[in-house]
């Protein structure tokens, strides 16, 4: 690769050749504005917004695209560049139903900023040229789409396709009547979407979002009939502080605690806690399976986790013959939620009709999970209501709660106590590795103390490691990002013996990286390994803890003692296992 020399707003920059200008004016800490750029995902140069006037061309040219040559001379802040930009920012915003005030974006609209920055009015929305805009409402129980505020900038068409390989999002129609949905306007939940959220994490306004729960569990806070006990999970404690001008991955656990305490919640539980309990179950799982095939019986190995609600909605409409490799073991959201109203409240004598389970959680795909007809016992739903950490931070904005300012706080609740394991169930690599940790020290005949399996850890898109049993050695794999499945399983299906463990993650990263995480800004992604930073902060939470490995969390082993038996037991079983089945898709079976 060779270097060329360059000049942008008359500073010399010496460069890549392979750079683009855009690249180039990053280097120099020189801005440029963009809206539909996300690096390596959306380049499309749809917005028009990162021009730049290039001595030697009669054409504006976007810098996002154009490479640099030996030579070039670049001006960004001509009246000519921005005249265009101004007047390009006017059409995008003639195409925007402004509601900033009710907007959940109204804080970080990418939009917003931009308009302000060059001081561009809405004066073409109220020419009836742009008024004629056709607009949808696209709404299930996770997702909403509403096109009245999509700018056609195209980076959830592109984010779509990228982290999932699905494409479920695409532009229909043509002209005025253009809008962003699946095709023919179908509904969402049809169409075969994970709600993996990485559309609305890409949007730069709020034209995507996650159906909010927010109105719901303030009905139950106020509702001296209702016993509200709220649950946090381990990705939200490394990102919750950044709604909040914190850096990214600083773990807020104790002023999570605190800020549920003062919104009135009855008990405050840690789904760190139905971690533990679902290496207990899915490592039981594990084990049986190995000692099937052993035994010379049908095993179904490898045994694929069962964690992520984006995956469980990708092997059910996409991959269903392999349905019989999944564990039954429900997730940790679903698991705590199923203990809260069928053990804690006889121990806390409060009816399970009247506790009202809420979750805290990453992912928008976790409210369609509480919403499955297997996650209820006679209409008793084992989980009630579910916020993503943006939404949680709405609500303690809404309670008027000063989040900085907050004291860290403890709660007593025995389903508050985790092990590192437990912790690290939010990064990718994270079940792989708190699983392992306790079904090795199960198989073995002395204990050899395993706790760090670091070859689960990291970015890289599939993970193979070793598991090594007294003289005998197992394969294991992990796999996170939905567009990475059909590999992972052109593997397994060309060597069907090879992995005896699998775990699947529907977003890049796990959990960390979840659709309801807090948006960071498409520019600062440029820069910032945001995954990196929030994986580190549970990595942190683990190796601090005095016990890592999930089967010698004292409260979970009472748990088993006094309550479920043991593991994959009967009670077990029917309390913490499900069943899973093939979906449609657009009306087919796949």
């Amino acid at each position: 690769m060779s270097n060329v020399k360059i000049w942008i707003n008359n500073q010399e920059m010496t460069v890549p050749s392979t750079y683009t200008v855009l690249d180039a004016a990053n280097d120099a800490d020189i801005y440029i504005p963009r809206l539909c750029f996300l690096k390596d995902i959306s380049e499309t140069s749809a917005c028009r917004l990162c021009v730049v006037e290039i001595e030697g061309l009669n054409t504006l040219k976007n810098s996002c695209t154009v490479q640099v040559w030996e030579g070039m001379k670049v001006h960004t802040n001509t009246k000519r560049v921005n005249d265009a930009v101004k007047n390009n920012l006017k059409l995008l915003a003639a195409n925007h139903h402004f509601e900033c005030w009710v907007c959940h974006r109204e804080e970080n609209c990418e939009l917003l900023e931009l308009l302000r920055r060059y001081n561009v009015p809405n004066t073409m929305g109220e020419d009836p040229t742009f008024s004629k805009k056709t607009s949808y409402r696209n709404i299930s129980n996770s997702l909403t789409i509403d096109t009245s505020k999509c700018i056609l900038c195209g980076r959830c068409v592109s984010a779509c396709n990228h982290y999932t390989g699905l494409g479920i999002l695409d532009f229909n129609r043509r002209g005025f009547d253009t809008y962003v949905a699946p095709a023919n306007n179908d509904f969402i939940d049809d169409a075969g979407c994970l709600y993996c959220g990485k559309c609305i994490q890409a949007c730069p306004v709020g034209a995507l979002s996650g159906t909010s729960d927010e109105d719901i569990v303030i009905d139950y806070l106020n509702n001296d009939n209702y016993y509200v006990i709220a649950q946090v999970a381990p990705a939200v404690r490394a990102a919750l502080g950044e709604e909040f001008g914190n850096p990214i991955g600083t773990n807020v656990e104790g002023k999570i605690y605190r800020a549920l305490k003062k919104m009135g919640f009855d008990e405050i539980t840690d789904v760190n806690f139905a971690a533990d309990v679902t290496i207990m179950e899915e490592g039981t799982e594990l084990i049986g399976r190995i000692q099937d095939r052993l035994q010379g019986k049908e095993a179904h190995l490898p045994l694929f986790t069962s964690c992520s609600p984006g995956w469980i909605r990708y092997i059910e409409r996409y991959y269903p013959e392999y349905l019989p490799h999944l564990s039954t073991a429900k997730s940790p959201q679903q698991i705590q939620g199923a203990l809260i109203k069928h053990i804690y409240a006889d121990i806390i004598n409060v009816p399970k009709e009247r506790i009202k389970v809420v979750s805290f959680m990453p992912c928008i795909a976790k409210k369609d999970e509480a919403d499955r007809e297997q996650m209820k016992d006679r209409g008793v739903k084992d989980v009630d209501a579910v916020l993503t950490t943006r939404e949680f931070a709405r609500l303690i904005r809404r309670f008027g709660i000063n989040f900085n300012n907050l004291q860290d706080y403890k709660p007593e609740s025995p389903l508050v106590t985790y092990t590192g394991a437990g912790a690290i169930f939010g990064t990718t690599g994270g079940v792989m590795e708190a699983a392992l940790r306790t079904v090795k020290a199960f198989l073995e005949k002395e204990d050899k103390h395993t706790i760090d399996f670091t070859q689960v850890r990291g970015s890289v898109a599939i993970k193979e490691a070793d598991l090594v049993i007294d003289d005998q050695t197992f394969k294991v794999a992990v796999v996170h990002g939905a567009a990475n499945f059909p590999e992972m399983f052109r593997r397994i299906k060309e060597n069907p013996n090879k992995y005896i463990f699998v775990e699947f993650m529907g977003c890049e990263g796990g959990c960390i990286n979840g659709g309801g995480q807090p948006i960071v800004k498409a520019r600062d992604l440029e820069t910032i390994d945001v995954c990196k930073l929030r994986a580190q902060a549970l990595y942190t939470i683990d190796s601090k803890n005095k016990i890592r490995r999930s089967h010698e969390n004292p409260n979970v082993v009472s748990l088993y003692q006094t309550h479920l038996g043991k593991p994959g037991g009967e009670l077990a079983h029917k309390l913490l296992h499900t069943t899973y089945s093939e979906k449609e898709v657009f009306g087919e079976k796949k």
